[in-house]
């Protein structure tokens, strides 16, 4: 089988190819400059070039869209919001397209929880039936409508991945600042609030789009992927803590403080009309739960996530 690999110098992307190559699989991998392409055979290009995308399509037996505008906070301003747009549903269905052009008879499109509705406090899986808030689900959601079209249309294996929190060594997520802020002493130690996060291991995510784009049973399927923790900010707080050696935090930031401190970083960002730091969706993420259940994809194909938040985080921090 020989892969193409969009979005191959990402957190996701590199990690990816890695693998598909450690198996002696003949791999490809697009990317926007020929920086990116390293040792690998690669085709320069974006996902609105029909002719890099058709090259970087020929020959192929299995996608995996990778790239994407992932900027899951709420869009600020027009500009941002039609980016979400052109690049994760008009790049997505140029891309499926020339696959399919091409004769590609498998694709596995990365997608996200958030092209679902906040679950609130429950524990919600596919059927969950909110459509989702920001610009950036309902890109999401599109693009996998997108996707599904376009195997019924051409007959392709095709499966939308909905990745919750993605961390590991490498990344450039909401989780890997935390930690670093953690590890220099610089984050505020949080409440107990009760909240649940889903977090999934960059190695498990690897693991399960290579499952998916084989077994048979995952065509034309939608799965959650999410690890085996959920815990919750304060938990999350002090499991960092822990790895690094620190001791407990002994004092924590009242609940109210954050949440008066969010709606300050509202104000200021409707004022100055750009993010910052902190705002009410930044603690919303650190004290509400968003949390998802993989037991779809653990029932239909014997999938587990193996990493444990423990042995996740010290990986991320390299201990």
């Amino acid at each position: 089988m020989k892969v193409l690999v969009t979005g191959a110098t990402g957190f996701i992307g590199r990690r990816l190819v890695d693998a598909i190559a450690k198996e002696g699989r003949s791999v490809r991998v697009f990317c926007r400059s020929p920086i990116g392409v390293g040792t690998y055979e690669g085709v320069v290009g974006d996902v609105f070039d029909q002719e890099a995308l058709r090259a970087a399509c020929s020959g192929v037996d299995c996608v995996f869209h990778c790239a994407g505008y992932a900027h899951a906070f709420a869009a600020v301003g027009d500009d941002e919001a039609r980016l979400h747009w052109d690049v994760n549903v008009v790049g997505t269905k140029n891309l499926i397209n020339a696959a399919a052009a091409q004769g590609v008879r498998r694709f596995v499109f990365l997608s996200s929880v958030k092209a679902m509705g906040e679950p609130g406090d429950d524990c919600v899986d596919e059927h969950f039936a909110a459509p989702p808030v920001s610009d950036y689900g309902k890109a999401k959601l599109a693009a996998e409508k997108a996707v599904l079209d376009a195997a019924a249309r051409h007959g392709m294996h095709v499966v939308n991945l909905r990745l919750c929190m993605v961390y590991g060594a490498g990344g450039r997520g909401n989780l890997e600042r935390m930690g670093r802020l953690v590890k220099r002493g610089l984050f505020p130690p949080l409440p107990e609030t009760g909240n649940r996060r889903s977090m999934v291991h960059v190695d498990d995510v690897v693991d399960a789009m290579m499952l998916v784009a084989e077994d048979e049973r995952a065509a034309g399927k939608t799965y959650i992927i999410a690890g085996p923790d959920a815990p919750s900010g304060h938990e999350l707080y002090q499991a960092m803590r822990s790895i690094l050696g620190m001791k407990p935090a002994w004092w924590v930031v009242p609940q109210s403080v954050l949440r008066v401190g969010g709606r300050m970083g509202d104000v200021g960002k409707r004022v100055l009309q750009r993010r910052l730091p902190v705002d009410s969706e930044v603690i919303g993420r650190l004290l509400d739960s968003a949390w998802y259940s993989a037991l779809h994809i653990e029932e239909e194909l014997d999938w587990k996530a193996r990493i444990s938040l423990k042995d996740g985080l010290s990986e991320m921090f390299g201990v």
